[in-house]
This record gives structure tokens, sequence and C-alpha cells, in this order.
């Protein structure tokens, strides 16, 4: 080592695995990115039937574990539209969560005064659930309408107390208005997709009875869960690389300066807060189909700051970290579960490793595990491969 180097900090050193995985990412081509990902993801898809012996979870179901966390990825995606590419600080998130799985319950629970399922109602049973996901994210998309548009004037502290005040006047709604929501004893046999029926399961893979073996029920949530996370990425990608996704990058990093450059920036925020709430509703599907029980208690303050601490421990505007930080966050706990040490379950202390790991982030490493690299211009590449060809010619 020269004398003129300075040894790597604890900060660097932290920061070198995440941001040379990043690097190495971007100096890949697309059709490599896209053969990477297929791969990628085909593996995921196959952990629930042949699980590391270090990954599995020995006293929780590691296929429901796996469903869990597809549903929070689906939330940390669309929360990092929100947070992560926008830069506005939404603190109720759940409150979206919840109107996407209380629409599928109200419509499809018998408990409900608004069902619709039977032969007097809407929806058949066998494809029920199906038709109620996309009234969910529309429905849900509408209410961060109406809760944007007169909310995302404010900045800071104040849009995040509004969220948050949202996130809890939604819980409080669906505990205190008994004749809908059926109040705090919640809305049960909810609707699901009716696939797979055979003599063995009369209900379908889908069903709660569908519990023993690999591919049991929840392993098919998750691969439900999978397709719809390829789907998601693949849309608020190409959303990022458009004219949209380069105003949201502006607002975030100085709303006044896109404002000036001409920015409508009520206009992108608006359209983030709606999208991010139908992400949010589609998730919140999701849930009520796979839990088949829709109660208040699951849509408290405390989830709805777990969806952000997975944003911000994947690393904020980066899609894939964002993913990686709902795995943490979901599989920690189920991993510790039954685990005891000095007569302490170490399940129970989540929120308390939650807390220290983001004492820890916050300190080393602020821009998250997986930080994102924005490029504003849209075909930086091609630019970059063109002012150097002149170069070349000339050293030839």
């Amino acid at each position: 080592m020269s004398t003129n180097e300075k040894p790597m900090s604890l900060s660097d050193k932290l920061m070198a695995p995440g941001d040379g995985l990043r690097r190495w990412w971007d100096r890949l081509s697309r059709v490599q990115k896209w053969g990477f990902g297929v791969i990628g993801f085909g593996l995921l898809a196959l952990l629930p039937l042949f699980p590391p012996p270090f990954l599995n979870t020995p006293n929780i179901s590691f296929g429901g574990t796996m469903a869990q966390f597809a549903m929070v990825a689906i939330i940390a995606i669309g929360l990092n539209v929100v947070v992560g590419q926008t830069g506005l600080l939404d603190l109720g998130y759940v409150g979206f969560y919840a109107v996407g799985a209380y629409t599928v319950a109200l419509l499809t629970s018998p408990n409900s005064p608004w069902n619709q399922l039977g032969p007097t109602g809407w929806f058949h049973e066998s494809w029920a659930w199906l038709a109620c996901v996309p009234l969910a994210m529309a429905i849900t998309a509408l209410s961060g309408l109406i809760l944007g548009t007169p909310t995302l004037r404010l900045r800071g502290d104040y849009l995040a107390i509004v969220t948050l005040g949202f996130g809890e006047i939604i819980r409080l709604l669906a505990d205190n208005l008994s004749d809908i929501t059926n109040g705090p004893r919640g809305l049960n046999e909810v609707a699901y997709p009716r696939v797979g029926q055979s003599e063995r399961l009369p209900d379908g893979v889908f069903s709660s009875g569908n519990s023993m073996g690999d591919a049991n029920y929840g392993t098919w949530w998750f691969w439900l869960g999978i397709v719809m996370i390829v789907i998601i990425l693949l849309l608020v990608g190409n959303l990022e690389r458009s004219r949209v996704g380069r105003a949201w990058v502006a607002v975030r990093e100085d709303e006044d300066a896109a404002e000036v450059m001409g920015v409508n920036t009520f206009k992108f925020k608006l359209w983030a807060f709606v999208i991010g709430a139908a992400i949010g509703g589609l998730s919140g599907a999701l849930y009520a189909g796979q839990v088949q029980f829709v109660a208040p208690p699951t849509f408290n303050i405390i989830n709805s700051m777990l969806f952000l601490c997975a944003v911000v421990l994947g690393g904020q505007g980066n899609k894939l970290g964002v993913v990686f930080g709902a795995f943490i966050i979901v599989y920690l706990p189920n991993r510790l579960l039954g685990v005891e040490f000095l007569g302490i379950n170490l399940g129970d202390l989540k929120y308390l490793f939650f807390g220290m790991a983001l004492v820890a982030l916050m300190i080393f490493r602020p821009q998250g595990l997986f930080p994102a690299r924005q490029q504003l211009l849209a075909y930086g590449k091609a630019a970059r491969e063109f002012l150097r060809s002149p170069e070349k010619e000339s050293a030839k």
C-alpha cells in the first residue's frame, strides 16, 4: 500500500459488498440481466420444494413463510415507488393494504352485508377472488387519489403525519363499523382461487386444507406472488426509465429545482401515490385470499413501520434491494421462532433486532444495503459509447 492511500474505514467495508454487486449488475447487458433474472427467480421459486438446511424454518412452514415474503415484497415495491423513487415519506401505507384486503372480504365473505357470492350475487365461487383483485386495486388507487389530491402539496413531516393519520383512520373505521366490517371479530371465509380441485383436495391447491407435503397451500401462494412480483417489477422498471421515472427522481432530489425546470411536481407525486396505492391493494387482496380472514389488528401502525423498514434496509429506490429487505423482515422472525436463549424466545424480539439493524444502518450505510444508482439520461449507455468511439478511432 502506498503512503498516500488511506486505509478502508468500517463504513467503506460495509459499503463494498452491496456496491460491488450493484456495479457488476450495471455492467451487464440487457440480455444478460434478463438471463440472470430468469435463473434467479426460477431458483427462488424452487426454494419451498428444496429448502436449504441453513434457510429452513424448523418451527413453521417454510412455504407459508415464503408466501408471506411474497406479499411483503409486493408491498415494499409499491412503497418504494412512493418513498424511494419520489421521496414522499408515507407512514400510513398499511391503510392501502387494508383497503385492498377489505375490498375482497366485503365482497366475498358471508359475514359481510355486501357479500356478492352465490346465485343472487355478482360472482361465482370458482372465480370470485380473481374478479375481486382488479376491483381491489382500482378502489385502492381511488383511495390514494382521494387522499393525495388535497395532501400532496404538503412536504416532509407534515405529509408523514397526514399519511400516518390515514392508516389509523382506516383501521379504526374497520374496528368500529360493526354493521359492515363485523368490527374486531373480522370477516372470515373470504374467497380464494379454486384451482387444482381433486378428490384429495376438494377445495383446490390454494385452500388451507392443502397443508401436507412440500407443495402446500403456502407454496402455491408463493408461486402466485412470484408471478405478481415479476409483472410489477417489469411495469415499475419501464416507468422508471420513462419520463415519469426521471420526473420522480427530480422531485426526490430537489422539488423546488424540478418545479423551476418545468416539472409538474404535484401531478407526478400524485401518480406515484396512486400507483403505489394500487400495488398495496394487490398485496392486500393476496393476503385476504391466503388467510381467508380479515380483521383490524392486522393493519396496525407497527406493520406500516415494518414495511417502511424493508424499503430502508434494502435500499430506497432499488426495486430488487427492497425485495431483499422484505425477505429479511419476514424471514428473520420466522427463523428465530421457538429459538430460546437464556430462557427468552428470540422470535419475540424481532422489533428489537430491527431497531438495532436500523441504527447500525443509519450509522454505517444510510443509503441501504443495495443503494440505487439513478441515470437521469434516458440513453446514457448509448451516449457514453458514442462519445468514446472517436477516442478509439484516433488511437488507431
